[in-house]
């Protein structure tokens, strides 16, 4: 009768340590006890079980659960055995995140019959599963749909549905810009933006201190629509393209810290400089710069050990907007992009030591960029139109074959990028606001995710960094943007 009447005090005072916050129970002498079962109990609020130090046993059976506080098992860190199974007609229950992080001793435990939606909000109890040592009953899915039945303690992973994206504003620079580049030198990063309006290609550096990009030289002209780095044998150049003047390669200068005026570029070569592409072909170093002038001249520079010189002169006449070299094959290849034509593809023959025409793009007219990217080694083409849809091409065995189009309005940029797996597309619009997609693995197409607002946008840039990555978003009518990339965990 003692123990009986030992239970019967407890279990009145655990009742009321459930319904109320704060409540004290001391019981020192209690080892096991399985008291609060086939009661009507529906929350468990946080410290429910304070006072109890010494607890090995507790038992919630045929309750009513559906909510349980983050910290109610708060200061049980010898209970071994933890059974809170509900009846079959509980409202669907999550379990609060970290729920048995107290639990040091827990030898079993037993969920049997809570019914768990397969959602974030299970990911914390999946990875708590895989690490404890603790026997724990099935836990099984009650919904969505295709998961009803299947079991939590056999799935692998909610990383990818767990997992978001964002793009925040970081900075900006007080500058319009048309494009951006980035090196790095003896382990820092820097950024080279062309700024027309300002007849200057400002060169920014990353400060490991004052974690924001700042102002390292400034290299000024007339009209630069264009800058490049060139890192060749630890030395680096900048290729500044200009509307007038001529064009020009500033080299780094380490005893000053400054780029200084290295060559100029041949004005009867280029007149009207639209993009600049810098690549390697073994180990010779090239750059070529599409003219989109009405008489252009696109041409291709080698670096000689103590210049650069003109090359080879490709596509007369046909007033290209963007040039890319890409490896397609094992082999070295351009695809010049012009609004006069479909844009054509050059592959560097080995025995002549040049490019030669290979094709074109049929079907795909006023495209004003063309972008290269992979996603798990398959090579994809992105052309961007100002008039009518961007295109998504893939390569197959010979050529590429369009896999999506990208409504697009006022469109000078169509821009892949990549974050920790995550595959991205910018569409940047001179008349609304610009679209990031993202790639859905399942369906092999890009999913429009995110409107950012940047007023005639130019080029997107990835810059990374101390372990953050960032977008460097030019404007050819606003200040440049710089937005980090940041990964959202939605099981918090």
């Amino acid at each position: 009768m003692k123990h009986f009447n030992l239970f019967y005090v407890l279990e009145k005072s655990l009742k009321h340590c459930i319904s109320a916050v704060g409540c004290t129970v001391v019981v020192c002498l209690l080892i096991f006890c399985r008291i609060l079962n086939s009661n009507s109990l529906t929350t468990v609020r946080d410290d429910a079980f304070s006072g109890l130090p010494y607890l090995e046993y507790l038992f919630i059976e045929s309750n009513k659960l559906e909510t349980t506080s983050k910290y109610a098992f708060r200061g049980l860190r010898d209970l071994t055995h933890l059974d809170v199974p509900v009846t079959e007609n509980t409202t669907v229950i999550s379990l609060p995140r970290d729920l048995f992080i107290d639990l040091d001793s827990l030898i079993e435990l037993d969920l049997r019959r809570n019914a768990f939606e397969c959602d974030c909000r299970a990911k914390w109890l999946m990875t708590w599963l895989k690490n404890t040592n603790a026997t724990v009953s099935d836990v099984v899915f009650a919904g969505p749909e295709d998961m009803k039945g299947k079991r939590l303690n056999d799935m692998t992973s909610l990383q990818n549905e767990c997992v978001s994206t964002d793009f925040i504003l970081h900075q900006s620079v007080a500058s319009e810009s048309l494009s951006v580049d980035t090196f790095s030198y003896k382990n820092d990063v820097y950024v080279a933006i062309s700024a027309p309006s300002t007849e200057s290609c400002m060169i920014f550096q990353w400060d490991h201190i004052e974690m924001n990009f700042r102002t390292y030289d400034n290299i000024t002209g007339q009209s630069i629509v264009g800058c490049k780095s060139v890192i060749i044998e630890n030395e680096v150049f900048v290729i500044v393209a200009q509307l007038f003047g001529g064009s020009h390669i500033y080299k780094f200068d380490d005893d000053q810290s400054r780029f200084n005026k290295f060559q100029d570029i041949e004005v009867s070569k280029i007149s009207k400089p639209n993009d600049i592409e810098a690549f390697q072909i073994g180990s010779d170093w090239f750059f070529v710069i599409a003219d989109s002038s009405k008489a252009g001249l696109s041409t291709l520079y080698k670096w000689n050990d103590n210049g650069f010189y003109s090359y080879q002169s490709l596509h007369q006449w046909y007033r290209d907007t963007d040039v890319e070299f890409l490896d397609l094959d094992g082999k070295a290849h351009l695809i010049l992009a012009s609004r006069s034509q479909v844009p054509v593809i050059y592959q560097w023959s080995r025995s002549n030591q040049k490019f030669i025409l290979q094709g074109e793009n049929p079907n795909m007219e006023d495209v004003v960029v063309v972008k290269h990217f992979r996603i798990k080694e398959e090579l994809y083409l992105a052309m961007t139109r100002y008039i009518g849809d961007s295109k998504v091409l893939r390569w197959g065995t010979k050529q590429f074959a369009e896999i999506q189009a990208l409504p697009s309005r006022g469109s000078m940029i169509l821009q892949p990028f990549s974050f920790k797996e995550r595959y991205c597309l910018a569409l940047g619009s001179d008349y609304t606001f610009s679209q990031i997609y993202l790639w859905d693995e399942d369906n092999k197409i890009f999913d429009r995710f995110k409107e950012v607002y940047i007023q005639a946008p130019r080029s997107f840039t990835v810059v990374s960094t101390d372990r953050r990555d960032f977008i460097f978003s030019s404007s050819f009518k606003g200040n440049t943007q710089i937005f980090e990339h940041i990964i959202i965990d939605l099981s918090l």
